[in-house]
């Protein structure tokens, strides 16, 4: 009871900066809440030193809470629509994620880019930016400064691209009947889902569409959240090996147990759903999965070195520029190959 109570300050100060990171994340959602919260976060911590009363609890926000808000993501995963609409648009996912992982991993090697950073920046371009980030962190135990500068790589590219990819479709030849290859592209290309979002809403404005190009990229989008849980696990068995070795793996040990929880959460969705539970009735527990990757940002925001990060930034920068580039030409080279461009 009395590590429960000692965790409390540090936790109420990650709550008080989520709830005004929240907010802030609701007018400029193309930033995003997480952002506003690693960024307020890591403002706070170069001039403030937590110390012994408020430091568990940003520590229990930064590791616990973050593992806790990807088990919440996975009601936000019905299973059966995914698999099912999302199918058309597997093959490219997979073709995507593939070339950003091989691309960060062959960059780590030439620019000497610490692994983890790396790894996370490869994990967030491909899946889902800050989620895919959040559920990696853990699983190969980056440190608060490297899942920040991962963070600020994603979010940089996440601006950049919800405002140049409704020109560059406009430039490519998209259709403009249709939403569905516009959204196919945001769906894949996009890293994190408020700029996929972002995107895919503007393409909808400027053709008229309704919500068709915004439904699309959403499928595609929660398709590729769900590369999440192969990517963990195969992450989670290379960390065990290189820990305790070859000899003494254990595949229990290493799959990341919270994983599993977020499995269980996307079951449990499904299931209901098919039993003729509304979907609307997940909705607070996706929003609650948001608002806790919030909190956890801003105790990974107070943690972390903006000094640091800055002197740091470039190679990382460079790293996530060419997986999104590598990402976005593999994305128009199918779509093309397809007959959907």
């Amino acid at each position: 009871m009395s590590d429960f109570r000692e965790k409390i300050p540090g936790v109420v100060a990650c709550l008080v900066i989520a709830l005004v990171s929240y907010e802030l994340g609701s007018y400029f959602p193309v930033i995003g809440g997480p952002v506003f919260g690693i960024l307020i976060g890591m403002a706070l911590g170069s001039f403030w030193s937590p110390g012994r009363l408020f430091e568990p609890g940003i520590k229990f926000s930064s590791k616990y809470i973050l593992q806790l808000a990807v088990i919440f993501l996975g009601f936000g995963l019905n299973l059966h629509v995914i698999l099912e609409t999302g199918s058309e648009s597997l093959p490219i996912i997979i073709s995507t994620i593939t070339t950003s992982l091989v691309i960060a991993w062959l960059l780590q090697k030439k620019m000497h880019i610490p692994t983890k950073i790396a790894t996370l920046i490869g994990v967030g371009s491909s899946i889902c930016g800050g989620s895919a980030i959040a559920a990696t962190a853990p699983v190969i135990d980056a440190d608060d400064s490297e899942v920040a500068q991962a963070i600020s790589v994603i979010f940089l590219f996440n601006v950049i691209a919800a405002i140049l990819f409704p020109i560059l479709g406009q430039v490519i030849g998209f259709s403009t009947t249709s939403g569905d290859a516009f959204g196919i592209f945001a769906g894949t290309a996009v890293n994190d889902t408020s700029s996929v979002t972002a995107a895919a809403a503007t393409w909808d404005s400027m053709w008229n569409l309704g919500s068709q190009t915004l439904d699309k990229a959403v499928m595609v989008k929660l398709t590729r959240t769900l590369a999440i849980i192969p990517i963990t696990l195969v992450l989670g068995m290379m960390e065990a090996k290189k820990t305790n070795g070859a000899s003494k793996f254990s595949l229990k040990k290493a799959f990341p147990t919270f994983i599993l929880f977020f499995v269980l959460a996307s079951i449990i969705t499904t299931v209901a759903v098919s039993y003729g539970v509304d979907v609307s009735f997940f909705k607070p527990m996706k929003t609650l999965s948001k608002f806790m990757i919030i909190m956890a940002m801003t105790g990974i925001g107070i943690n972390s070195d903006i000094v640091d990060l800055v002197k740091t930034g470039g190679k990382p920068i460079l790293l996530g520029l060419s997986c999104w580039t590598g990402i976005t030409f593999v994305t128009l080279a199918f779509q093309h190959f397809l007959g959907l461009i």
